[in-house]
């Protein structure tokens, strides 16, 4: 793609928000923004349905960012399993909802957030100037797809894009994703539905 690639170079100034500042947000605000984040599900392109699953590689909360890796299963015959890498951008202070690249506009932002219910709940068909997603049940983002794992060198298969982007939605009180695929050519409203995957425990015992 023509796309300029978001790949992160800080360090990772923490793993989610701390739970000080966030006294009244359920636990699993944290389990699903933080790093080996785990959502299984699929996406729905012309009547066909895929399974996928997402794991968030490296979140930086404070720079309203993340990376993570898609893959994607029975899609094409070439890659029965095909995994890319993807940066993020989190709707907040720093990312605004207009996108301004990737041969979108403003009606196409419009259209496409709107189409989530929790954003056409709280902002009709308009694009909001401002949004704190820390104090919100739903966090917006914006998935780039940047190239193959585990060759970066590969940036297209045939019978698969990933020239364009995913607008994406993620309730933190249920850790379910909603996404909705875009680019220019492809099919529009592409859905992507994933949930979080709960992190299993184990006990250790001591037996004396």
């Amino acid at each position: 793609g023509t796309a300029t690639s978001w790949v992160l170079h800080t360090e990772l100034d923490t793993d989610c928000i701390p739970r000080a500042e966030l006294p009244d947000l359920a636990p699993t605000f944290c389990q699903a923004l933080e790093n080996g984040a785990v959502f299984r599900g699929h996406q729905t392109s012309n009547d066909k349905k895929y399974e996928v699953e997402v794991r968030f590689k490296h979140v930086d909360v404070g720079h309203s960012v993340l990376c993570g890796d898609l893959t994607i299963f029975g899609l094409t015959e070439q890659y029965p399993e095909m995994t890319t890498y993807f940066d993020a951008e989190i709707v907040g202070t720093r990312h605004s909802f207009e996108t301004q690249r990737w041969e979108t506009d403003e009606r196409i932002d419009a259209q496409h957030w709107s189409r989530f219910p929790s954003f056409k709940a709280m902002f009709g068909d308009r694009l909001p100037q401002s949004y704190d997603f820390m104090a919100n049940e739903y966090i917006y983002m914006r998935w780039k797809e940047q190239f193959l794992v585990p060759d970066p060198t590969v940036r297209a298969v045939k019978g698969a894009s990933f020239a364009g982007f995913y607008y994406v939605c993620l309730c933190r009180t249920t850790g379910a994703i909603e996404g909705f695929y875009f680019h220019s050519t492809s099919d529009m409203f592409q859905e992507l539905r994933l949930q979080l995957v709960p992190k299993t425990t184990h006990a250790t015992y001591d037996f004396r």
